[in-house]
């Protein structure tokens, strides 16, 4: 079983959803990348996957270009609100499925609300990346 998780900047929300489904099963083949992939994480995306016991840490921001040549199963794209462009994937894949999320990146404000923005939006990823994983992937 192979999935990719797809953003515009692959620092953020695709990495996290990585992380989650790579933890709900390590057998599954997950990568993630961006169509304008930053070439970075971001740490505050870190950081609120290591408060919950995930490491991502060591994952790289890759551009989708890596990927067009292979077969997937899954392609998923988590990019969130209207004002953002939903990336395509133009590989072969059997399945494409979108399950948005906020950017908690774009969050402005005091330092306790874009945390809270992240664990927010770390919480959300985790529960729509569990349901796609029971209802599809998991094994019966």
């Amino acid at each position: 079983m192979k999935v990719l998780i797809l953003c515009t900047g692959n620092s953020c929300r695709s990495q996290m959803a990585h992380g989650f489904l790579q933890s709900f099963d390590p057998s599954i083949t997950v990568c993630s990348a961006g169509t304008e992939a930053s070439g970075k994480l971001n740490q505050k995306a870190v950081a609120a996957m290591k408060e919950i016991g995930i490491d991502i840490s060591h994952h790289t921001s890759d551009s989708v270009e890596k990927y067009l040549a292979d077969e997937w199963d899954y392609v998923i794209t988590v990019c969130g609100g209207a004002n953002e462009a939903c990336p395509a994937f133009m590989g072969k894949v059997k399945h494409r499925l979108h399950i948005g999320f906020d950017d908690p990146s774009h969050a402005l404000g005091t330092d306790e609300f874009i945390w809270s923005e992240f664990i927010r939006v770390r919480d959300e990823i985790k529960a729509g990346f569990w349901k796609f994983y029971e209802e599809n992937l998991k094994m019966k």
